[in-house]
């Protein structure tokens, strides 16, 4: 390797390196991998680094995410095209546009509510910010101001906020409302393909909240999230359809661009890749066309099992995915389900039915409709407990240890109709040993069942419902 080599892959060997001497030791060993379809976990026990923006919190567990993607950009030669929701990660932005000065052609696609560089908010914009979006706004202005002085210099914003950037580096970028629409109803896709190659898919966004973990809580350790780097030019392809749909001609060019339900309908696409194979899906479908849209696809792959279904999901709201399961929990397929715990106990969320119980949408006696709570029903179903600040972000199921469900979908009726999405169900032995090893790192420190003042609220619920005392 020359020189000059050397200092230019020497940031990615940084990141990817476990801190020389930190003590800190991988409390597992490292799992095959199937060298076309290679699986990853932000918070892996199997490996350790040091997070590259809040260095004060020292190593940590889990796999550096932006170093992966980082390496992945240094080797293309050809062509990077990326459709990822959001990117706030500065090394990733700059990344992109060497590559783009450097004669590779480089095309992003963003969610438009994500494509705002939010150094450039006025204090009255500030104000305005819900909650949400508050929060995400602090933690963009603890990113780029690196010297904690509280204010963004005009340094400071070009080299942190990565929407400035991009911007600055004329790098070719739309997002969903190139359509000539107001937009989606998310632009919600993570993936990158390389040089028609490879292609990089993940359940997180570029940010430091869904990879590394907050500057508010030292505690986290980012989103759990899942990355798989697929090296396969049929699956290249196929992405790359989706792409070419959602791109038109580009930026400033016609409105032919496509997304969301302005998109045509497509089948699942198989192909072999490793040891075995790779089934591509992408939403969304109009709801009449529920039995050819990808929740229809997970419930076929969730019919199949034979032994065991594991879930890891954001959010589990789609009643037919839950009714398809339920005949098999009750003739011995064992169900575990893990949920994110702002969405676990909602009226909406399928982990009541799998619970065997009810709750109508607060204030009222009105119940999800086609609720179906379970005759038997299933205690490991929960929620795990993670750092404070982190959120399961997760989006995938695991069947009898073969069949991995995963991507950027979550299990919805809005990511079903609404949502650009990615939807992959590999049937792999030696990537589905990855996932089984995430959900029980997961499940060692899960709380299982309902907790008891949610079987409180059901209860006074039931009584008050009976009673005809709400409206």
């Amino acid at each position: 390797m020359t020189w000059p080599k050397f200092l230019q892959l020497l940031p990615i060997l940084i990141l990817t390196a476990a801190p020389f001497g930190c003590g800190l030791r991988p409390k597992v060993a490292p799992l095959p991998q199937d060298p076309a379809i290679q699986a990853y976990f932000n918070q892996s026990e199997a490996a350790i680094y040091q997070d590259p923006y809040r260095k004060n919190i020292g190593p940590r567990y889990g796999d550096n995410f932006e170093a992966i993607i980082l390496q992945e950009i240094a080797k293309a030669t050809r062509s990077i095209d990326v459709a990822v929701q959001e990117i706030r990660l500065p090394l990733v932005a700059k990344a992109l546009v060497d590559k783009h000065q450097a004669g590779v052609r480089v095309r992003v696609i963003l969610e438009n509510s994500y494509n705002v560089a939010l150094s450039q908010l006025t204090d009255a914009q500030v104000d305005e910010l819900n909650p949400h979006s508050r929060s995400r706004y602090e933690e963009v202005v603890k990113l780029i101001d690196t010297n904690g002085d509280g204010k963004l210099s005009q340094d400071e914003i070009n080299n942190g906020d990565a929407i400035i950037i991009m911007q600055k580096g004329n790098l070719p970028l739309i997002d969903d409302t190139a359509d000539g629409s107001k937009g989606s109803g998310l632009m919600h896709h993570k993936f990158m393909i390389f040089d028609d190659r490879k292609v990089l898919v993940t359940s997180a966004n570029f940010t430091t909240s869904d990879m590394h973990g907050d500057f508010g809580s030292p505690e986290s350790r980012g989103n759990p999230n899942s990355l798989l780097l697929i090296d396969s030019p049929e699956v290249a392809r196929i992405f790359g359809e989706e792409f070419t749909i959602m791109w038109g001609d580009g930026p400033g060019g016609a409105t032919d661009s496509k997304f969301g339900i302005q998109k045509p309908l497509r089948e699942p696409q198989t192909v072999t890749v490793g040891t075995g194979t790779v089934t591509v899906k992408f939403s969304p479908a109009r709801r009449r066309q529920w039995n050819q849209s990808t929740n229809a696809l997970i419930a076929e792959t969730l019919s199949q099992a034979q032994s065991k279904i594991d879930l890891a999901l954001f959010v589990f709201s789609e009643q037919k995915l839950v009714d398809v399961m339920e005949p098999l929990h009750n003739k011995g397929v064992k169900i575990r389900a893990l949920i994110e715990p702002d969405f676990a106990f909602k009226y909406y969320n399928e982990s009541l039915d799998m619970w065997g119980i009810a709750l109508p949408r607060k204030g009222t006696c009105k119940y999800e409709p086609d609720n179906a709570p379970w005759a038997n029903p299933v205690r490991e179903v929960g929620v795990p407990k993670l750092p404070k600040g982190d959120r399961l972000h997760h989006k995938f199921g695991l069947i009898d240890n073969y069949v991995v469900i995963v991507g950027s979908h979550n299990w919805t009726p809005a990511g079903n109709h609404n949502n650009d999405e990615t939807l992959l169900v590999i049937k792999n032995a030696t990537v589905a040993a990855h996932f089984d090893r995430e959900f029980n790192r997961l499940m060692q420190k899960a709380e299982w069942g309902p907790p008891g003042w949610l079987l409180k609220a059901v209860k006074e619920a039931d009584q008050e419902c009976a009673t005809g005392s709400r409206g």
